[in-house]
């Protein structure tokens, strides 16, 4: 086991009133320091596991045994700027610069996830893993980014999904290609 730093992002309650607080403790996160930043409601995570989508998984599960309190998203799951990017591959910022723009490498370098005329873009790490694997055939290691990118997607949509008709709910269940289980945005519990 090993253990696995992370922080999620809470809605609902206020998780700093004594009663949340002690029934997150009850409920298993007492390896949690629970915070608020700018009014934003968050829970940092120091979780023994076999893994990290493990030590997530039943973080999420024992948030979400407190009545009105709902994760919704995992705080920069596989976020990562230029300087992210070249620390992690051993590249220089400049040489990841290059990559971005075509200037070097093969091109069609993933697009930013933030506005690209923004001086402050960020990248999915998933996929850059994914291009620089296929494009410059460097080894895939990003195994857990992939699959806390689709706990992501999921805790996200759970959470935005109820403002959606049963029309557009169905479209969007047809668009991520789901076939079974809950609607998006229908109450539930982890992903």
């Amino acid at each position: 086991m090993s253990t696995h730093h992370f922080t999620l992002i809470v809605g609902g309650r206020d998780l700093q009133s004594d009663g949340v607080l002690d029934a997150l403790y009850e409920a298993g996160c007492d390896d949690a320091l629970i915070g608020r930043s700018d009014g934003i409601q968050y829970a940092e995570f120091d979780r023994e596991a076999a893994g990290l989508v493990e030590a997530v998984l039943s973080a999420v599960a024992d948030i979400e045994q407190v009545e009105g309190v709902e994760v919704v998203r995992i705080a920069d799951a596989g976020l990562v700027s230029m300087a992210d990017i070249a620390a992690r591959t051993g590249r220089t910022r400049e040489g990841v610069r290059l990559l971005v723009t075509g200037a070097r490498g093969p091109g069609g370098f993933p697009p930013p996830i933030t506005d690209p005329r923004s001086r402050y873009r960020l990248w999915r790490w998933s996929e850059v893993e994914r291009w620089l694997a296929a494009r410059l055939e460097e080894e895939s290691t990003a195994v857990e980014d992939h699959a806390l990118a689709a706990i992501n997607a999921g805790l996200e949509l759970r959470h935005h999904g109820h403002w959606l008709d049963a029309g557009r709910r169905a479209s969007l269940r047809a668009l991520a290609g789901l076939t079974g289980g809950e609607e998006p945005g229908a109450s539930g519990g982890a992903a």
